[in-house]
């Protein structure tokens, strides 16, 4: 059995309270001056992004007005062109962001506040906690991740200015008993026994952001600085030393974002995701850097945080209504880095410092559950809107949040009118002379040229990004290299466009069904993310994705019934959906992804030469993937485990302690057992964590063991 706690280290350090208070969204905070660290020619930066983003939606506008020239205005048709204009400003804004990202990509820009790539390391003066949220989530790889973090700040030499703090909502209780060996292990393996802490939540209120609340309300006077990572994340020691160093230089900056780039993928969905992260990320990451400036947004993993900046404007208030819209807050970082804006504290985001990982969801279906979450967050958003002293780039972040799940019904509804449009000219009898008596006929005519013209030039838009990146990757030779060379990223590239551009229609409708969902009133729930293969069987993929495939039946019967060119015109849409189950099967398994790499396409530099605190990481996860066992009678086995495990509950008061029914519910059914086998039979997964949270239940659960627990 792995080491026990020292009587000298107990699982938790003292409590430094701090004030926490809910914030208000009806009433601004008064807020003091503080050092500003706004680049110049910010404004400059902001007109040239946001006016170019109002200009070209308006002359495509003006172009498929003048495509149907001849046929006047008319409800549906109008309608078209109001959701064009409207989508078309969504994609406008990504593409002259995108060119700013260009000029600080080639410019080897996105730092600032002091912060450099390479060179000496700086020293440090106060305490930074790193904070590690995980709930039901593998413990090895949670701890090979924090261990191979660990290895890489003591390799800077700077290790004595971190504290590490595993804060578990785990539920599941054979996750959290394997949680609490595998801390153990971490300490006797580090020797971390004075700055490696674990604190487990048996209610975990308000999710990660409660999570993290309780944290700064108990420890947060401590630390003048925390770092949030997920599960998932990995960063290099160097780059946790240089973003702590400038917080402490610039007493201004509440948050500094680092962009973390997507790592480990095997199957051929999350190696299209890494490799798009990796190549279009950084130019889009530089793009916002270099517009939002002070201003920029939290993406809740990843960032140090002024740990009193976060305590006194990023207490979360509850929305109201009903849930899913009304309630705790899910997107919690967007709203607290716009708290923290309002109160004066700069947010920066710094794309140009490598050094951060974290992994992706293995599947579509994967990554739909996991957005489904974060949209019903995001929707949540247009509660915060009004806030009252928000910046009004904070609010356009929240604005851009409520967009990114609102565009997928609208391009649906904007597909579904351009084919009623179609019908209707196809089939409705026109109106030579309308309402009046005109001495020559009004032909109807729609221009082709015109038509072909918006749509090429929609597609440039659309697509340029990623020629932007492709074109920033190759005056960067050592990305170059490790992509393959300029040829076999170019290959990737396309790879990554056609597939992704399939896959567009499906993820379209599930993020559709998504949002109708949740305007209906159904929540959307907390589930731990798978994180390796996303292979499911072929029946159960069928069972989840047919309806898109008849959908696309049905709009290619329509199609067709219109007109040959229709169909033409709407042939990517429509493949997409009917190969829905087979490209879900196909890019769910590690099959096609490990094929793909072999030739090496959609690979990404941290693939071809890892960095030593990624390898690490890959290293002690497959070394500890391998502890298989009953956590539960391992407890009940070692009596250094079962003391650790009672010193690590949180202390009871008695005659103040609320009471539990699923304890109590949890006690009489123990009373009930003549064996442990007959009780873990009886006792629910939420019953038994609850017993193991309870002296007293773990008491009859020994006695239940017998000699299994005399051991």
């Amino acid at each position: 059995m792995p080491g026990a706690l020292m009587p000298n280290a107990p699982a938790l350090p003292p409590e430094a309270p701090l004030l926490m208070p809910v914030q208000s969204l009806s009433q601004a905070p008064r807020t003091g001056r503080r050092p500003a660290t706004r680049p110049p020619g910010l404004a400059l930066r902001r007109l040239r992004v946001i006016g170019g983003a109002v200009r070209l939606p308006g002359g495509g506008g003006d172009e498929l007005f003048l495509v149907r020239n001849g046929n006047g205005p008319h409800p549906l048709g109008l309608l078209v062109l109001a959701l064009f204009v409207v989508l078309f400003a969504w994609i406008a804004l990504a593409f002259t962001s995108a060119l700013g990202g260009f000029a600080s990509l080639l410019g080897r820009g996105g730092l600032g506040l002091g912060i450099s790539r390479d060179g000496p390391l700086p020293e440090l003066g106060t305490r930074t906690a790193l904070l590690l949220p995980t709930y039901n989530e593998s413990p090895s790889r949670v701890m090979a991740g924090l261990s191979a973090i660990h290895d890489s700040l003591q390799a800077t030499g700077r290790l004595p200015w971190f504290d590490l703090f595993i804060l578990s909502d785990t539920t599941d209780p054979d996750v959290w008993l394997e949680e609490e060996a595998a801390f153990l292990a971490l300490r006797e393996a580090t020797g971390g026994h004075d700055r490696i802490f674990y604190r487990r939540r048996a209610k975990n209120t308000e999710r990660k952001a409660g999570n993290v609340g309780d944290w700064v309300r108990r420890w947060g006077g401590a630390y003048p600085q925390m770092v949030t990572l997920d599960a998932d994340s990995v960063m290099d020691g160097a780059t946790l030393v240089r973003i702590a160093a400038a917080m402490e230089r610039h007493p201004g900056v509440g948050l500094i974002q680092t962009l973390p780039v997507i790592v480990n993928g095997s199957t051929l969905f999350a190696r299209m995701q890494q490799f798009a992260g990796r190549v279009y990320g950084p130019l889009i990451a530089h793009g916002i850097a270099w517009w939002h400036g002070p201003d920029g947004n939290y993406w809740g993993h990843n960032a140090v945080i002024r740990t009193a900046a976060f305590a006194e404007e990023a207490g979360l208030p509850v929305l109201e209504g009903r849930r899913p819209i009304g309630g705790h807050i899910l997107s919690h970082d967007f709203v607290e880095a716009a708290l923290m804006r309002r109160g004066g504290w700069a947010i920066h985001m710094v794309p140009g410092l490598p050094g951060s990982f974290e992994e992706s969801p293995p599947s579509l279906t994967d990554i739909a559950v996991r957005d489904r979450r974060w949209c019903q967050g995001n929707l949540q958003h247009a509660g915060v809107l009004p806030a009252r002293g928000l910046h009004w780039v904070s609010r356009l972040h929240l604005l851009m949040g409520i967009g990114s799940y609102v565009t997928a019904p609208l391009w649906l509804v904007f597909l579904l009118c351009g084919i009623l449009v179609s019908l209707q000219e196809r089939f409705v009898r026109p109106e030579y002379f309308g309402g009046t008596k005109l001495l020559f006929p009004r032909w109807p005519q729609v221009d082709p040229v015109l038509a072909r013209g918006v749509f090429i030039g929609t597609m440039a838009v659309l697509l340029a990004p990623k020629l932007l990146a492709y074109v920033a990757l190759l005056f960067n030779p050592s990305d170059r290299r490790g992509a393959g060379g300029a040829l076999r990223a170019l290959v990737s590239l396309l790879v990554e466009t056609v597939i992704g551009g399939l896959i567009a229609p499906v993820a379209m409708l599930v993020q559709t069904g998504g949002v109708i969902s949740i305007l209906a009133g159904r929540d959307s729930g907390w589930n731990a993310q798978r994180r390796d293969d996303g292979a499911i069987p072929l029946a159960v993929v069928w069972a989840g994705y047919w309806r898109y495939t008849a959908f696309g039946l049905v709009l290619a019967g329509i199609a067709w019934a219109v007109s040959p060119a229709l169909f033409a015109w709407m042939s990517p849409v429509l493949l997409g959906l009917l190969l829905a189950v087979p490209l879900v099967s196909l890019t769910a398994g590690r099959r096609a992804g490990l094929a793909l790499r072999r030739l090496g396409l959609l690979r990404i530099p941290e693939e071809a030469a890892p960095p030593a605190v990624l390898a690490r990481a890959v290293a002690l996860q497959a070394a500890g993937d391998a502890a298989p066992g009953d956590s539960l009678r391992r407890l009940l086995a070692d009596p250094v485990l079962m003391a650790a495990h009672r010193a690590m509950l949180p202390p009871r008061v008695p005659g103040r302690d609320p009471f539990d029914p699923l304890l109590a519910l949890g006690l009489a059914k123990l009373d009930e057992a003549a064996t442990l086998d007959a009780a873990l039979v009886l006792l629910t997964l939420p019953e038994r964590a609850a017993v193991l949270g309870s002296a007293s239940g773990l008491d009859r659960l020994l006695v239940l063991a017998g000699p299994i627990g005399q051991s």
